[in-house]
This record gives structure tokens, C-alpha cells and sequence, in this order.
């Protein structure tokens, strides 16, 4: 039977709420496997397709329903979450992952073992696969929702970064794992039956040992681009003191004045979005595109269940760069929006003129680090920009349609990456190529100045 928080009357004026260790600990493991989880399945998935002998486009475009549902389905999740309680929605987020990630297991089973055909197994694949982008973003607001409304101002920020770590942390632990995952009987996909089990026991403990909701903070959930590739944005959105004054100055949102409905496309934001459709899609093709150059370049489309482990090993290695960049370069270099974008687009064209012409493992990985570390520049720069852009009162409109802008670029780049990769390897590239030289051009003749942006910061 789950335990329960002391009413808030319970807490004082001056009181600073706290997370007990082990609460905090549950709350990033549940954001931990799902995010590993679905970059485990990245980086099985090509060979999967090569053993099942289908051309390599419809691998990808069984993620693109997914994606979808993913991008309108996690606002309403996030606004629920004030309603019903974040624990519940927590728990729909790991049910729908459980169950997601263990029909897709079986269907590709199946298919792997001539019960199914090629086509019918992607189909169902592609269903099964919706459950998660239907149900599975329900956990991700939820459970930033959970930790902002028990913190004080002093700790919030803190404990939301921790707990958004997970999300990058996954990226690189899932494709680490997969390999080991891959056992006689059941080959590719050990990876989906692993992760399965270990959900079933997260929600499990999720259900006994976290209590139920009663916050002590107001709060609402903020919506999270969905772990599609290794290289999503995991930081949490930067908040200052005066954003949490005016929040707790307005009920957390909740009254005070209104501001009006932001256009997608407000002048203010315009140069910002427009960045973030292109270099998306660049990253979006990227990340459609490595699986299948690592079977093509090491030879491994006759043995394709030996693609698992290398294409693992160049997936943790993008993830890492990705983390060093938002973790580490940005910081550390105190980079502006239009900075980090500029640099970060130059790095990705590199990275990816590089895996352009990789003919062997260490060349691969060493493309997909460099545009690994540009794409994790490159996605805070647009998301701050965009931000800085407008008022203090617009922020959660702001960030509403930034998540729409990275869910959108997992729709359809993917695919069409692949699809022109699989035309010819140099139409593919150089589409990318394209994409990240026209962030570029937009951001020298259009992007504020980052002196200019941080002045009118409001």
C-alpha cells in the first residue's frame, strides 16, 4: 500500500521542502530506462531490418506514427498531470512503455522466425510501437512535475537537473547494454525483453515506495522532446529566481495576467524556429541514416545480427559528445544561443563530411562524436534563443512550440534520410550537408547578437 505526504498545511512559511534520497533515486530510474530503453532499440533495429530483408526506409518510417502521437499526446499528458496526479501518470508512462516495448519484442520474435512476413511484422510493429507514443509521454512531465512540487526555489532547479540527466544518461546506457542483451534464443531481440523486465520492476517499485500526491509546491509538468535519438536535448529548461518569484507571485501560473497567444511565426522567434526545423531535420537524418552506413561500411549486411555491437559502440559515443556539449562546453564557455548554434552547426557539417567518407569503425565514430557534439551545441542554442526572444509571461508558449519543432523533425527526416541515402550515399550526405550550411547563413544574416538577446532578456 503506498505511503503519502504530509498534507500541506504540514508546511510551514520558510519551510524548504526536500526529496528524501531514494525518492529521487526512483524518479531518475524511471526516466533512465525509458530513455535507454528506446536507444537500445536504435541500435538493433537496422540489423533487425536487414535480417527481416526489408528495404531500410520502412524501418524508419515504423517510427514515424510514433513521433507523431508523441508530439500531440505529451502537452495533454502534462496538463493531466496537474489534474490527476503525477504518480498516476507515471505509472501510464511505464505501462505504456511496458507494454510497447514487449509487443514490439514479440511481433519482430515472430518475424525473425518466419511466422510473420516481412510487412505484417513492420505493421505491427509500427502499432505497438504507437502505445508508446501515446502512453509512454506521459511519464516524462509527469515526473518533473513531482520532484518541482515538492522542492523549494533554493533546491528546484538542482533536483530537476538531476533528474533530466537521466534522459541523456539513458542515451548512452542503452546502446552500452544492448550487445550483452543479444542472447542465443532469442538474438536481436534480447534488447526489447530486457527492457521490458526491467520496467516491470521499476513500475513495480514505483507503485510500493513513492508516495502518493499531495505537493507542496504548485507546479505544472513541462513537455520533453521524446528519446528518439542519442542525441536529444536532456537538460532541463533554464529557469532564474525572478522566473520562480513571478511563478509563485501568480500561483505557479495558474492566475495573474494572461499573455497573449504567440503565432508560430512571431518575428521574435521566427529566426529561431525556422533554425531549429533545419538543424532537426539534419540530426533526425543523421541518426536515421548511422545504422544502416555501419552495416554498409563494415560489411555486415550478410551477418546482420553483428552490426548490434558496433553500431551500439557509435551511438554511446554520440551520446557521450552530446552530453560533454551541454554538460560541459556550453557551460564552461558560457556560450550565447547564436554561438552555440553557429559553432554547433559548423561542428555537425564536419562530423558529418566526415561520416561521409568513414570506412571503418574508429573513422565512423569519430564523425558521429563531432556531429554528435555540434547537434548537442546546436539544440540548446536554438531552445535558449527562442526563449530570450520573447517575455517572461510567454515562456510556456515558447516552450510548447520548441517541443513541437523537435518532435516534428522526427516525423518524416528519418525516413527521407534514408530513403536518399539509399538512392545514393552522397544525395544523403549532402542534404545534410545543405540543411546544417542554411542554419548557418540564417544565423550570420538574421539571429540577434547573443549581447543583444541577454540585454533584453526580461
Amino acid at each position: 500500500m503506498s505511503r503519502s505526504d504530509p498534507p500541506p498545511a504540514a508546511i510551514t512559511p520558510g519551510t524548504t521542502a526536500s526529496l528524501p534520497r531514494a525518492r529521487v533515486a526512483l524518479l531518475f530510474t524511471v526516466m533512465l530506462v525509458t530513455a535507454a530503453g528506446n536507444t537500445a532499440m536504435q541500435s538493433v533495429m537496422p540489423s533487425i531490418g536487414t535480417a527481416l530483408k526489408v528495404e531500410d526506409v520502412w524501418i524508419s518510417l515504423a517510427y514515424t506514427w510514433s513521433a507523431l502521437l508523441w508530439m500531440t499526446c505529451a502537452p495533454m499528458w502534462a496538463r493531466r498531470s496537474d489534474r490527476r496526479g503525477r504518480k498516476a501518470m507515471m505509472a501510464i508512462g511505464l505501462v505504456g512503455f511496458i507494454s510497447s516495448f514487449g509487443l514490439c519484442g514479440l511481433a519482430l520474435w515472430l518475424g525473425l522466425n518466419g511466422w510473420l512476413g516481412a510487412i505484417g511484422t513492420l505493421l505491427l510493429f509500427a502499432l505497438f510501437r504507437s502505445l508508446y507514443g501515446g502512453f509512454g509521454s506521459a511519464a516524462p512531465p509527469a515526473v518533473q512535475a513531482y520532484v518541482a512540487s515538492r522542492t523549494s526555489r533554493a533546491e528546484r532547479t538542482q533536483a530537476l537537473s538531476l533528474i533530466s540527466s537521466s534522459f541523456g544518461l539513458g542515451t548512452v546506457v542503452g546502446p552500452a547494454l544492448a550487445p550483452y542483451f543479444i542472447m542465443p534464443g532469442v538474438g536481436l531481440v534480447g534488447p526489447f525483453i530486457a527492457f521490458t523486465l526491467i520496467a516491470v520492476i521499476v513500475l513495480a517499485a514505483l507503485r510500493i515506495w513513492l508516495p502518493d500526491d499531495t505537493p507542496a509546491f504548485a507546479a505544472r509538468g513541462q513537455v520533453m522532446a521524446a528519446p528518439f535519438s542519442a542525441n536529444s536535448d536532456s537538460r532541463s529548461r533554464p529557469t532564474s529566481a525572478s522566473d520562480e518569484d513571478e511563478d509563485d507571485e501568480q500561483g505557479g501560473g495558474a492566475s495573474g495576467a494572461v499573455a497573449a497567444k504567440i503565432a508560430w511565426g512571431d518575428r521574435r522567434m521566427r529566426p529561431w524556429l525556422v533554425a531549429g526545423l533545419l538543424g532537426g531535420h539534419a540530426q533526425a537524418a543523421v541518426m536515421g541514416i548511422i545504422g544502416f552506413l555501419i552495416l554498409d561500411r563494415l560489411g555486415l549486411r550478410a551477418t546482420p545480427s553483428a552490426g548490434a555491437g558496433p553500431t551500439g559502440l557509435v551511438l554511446m559515443a554520440g551520446a557521450a559528445a552530446t552530453l560533454l556539449a551541454q554538460w560541459g562546453i556550453i557551460p564552461f564557455f558560457r556560450m550565447g544561443p547564436r554561438t552555440s548554434c553557429l559553432w554547433g552547426m559548423g561542428l555537425a557539417a564536419l562530423g558529418t563530411a566526415m561520416l561521409s567518407v568513414a570506412g571503418d569503425i574508429h573513422s565512423i565514430a569519430l564523425g558521429m562524436i563531432l556531429a554528435s557534439l555540434g547537434f548537442g551545441m546546436f539544440r540548446p542554442g536554438f531552445t535558449s534563443g527562442a526563449s530570450l526572444a520573447v517575455s517572461r509571461a510567454e515562456q510556456g508558449q515558447s516552450a510548447g512550440i520548441v517541443a513541437s519543432v523537435n518532435g516534428a523533425a522526427y516525423i518524416f527526416a528519418p525516413a527521407i534520410g534514408v530513403w536518399l541515402y539509399g538512392h545514393s550515399p552522397w544525395i544523403g550526405f549532402a542534404a545534410i550537408e545543405l540543411l546544417c550550411l542554411g542554419v548557418i547563413v540564417l544565423g550570420l544574416r538574421t539571429m540577434s547578437r547573443d549581447e543583444v538577446l541577454l540585454g533584453q532578456q526580461r
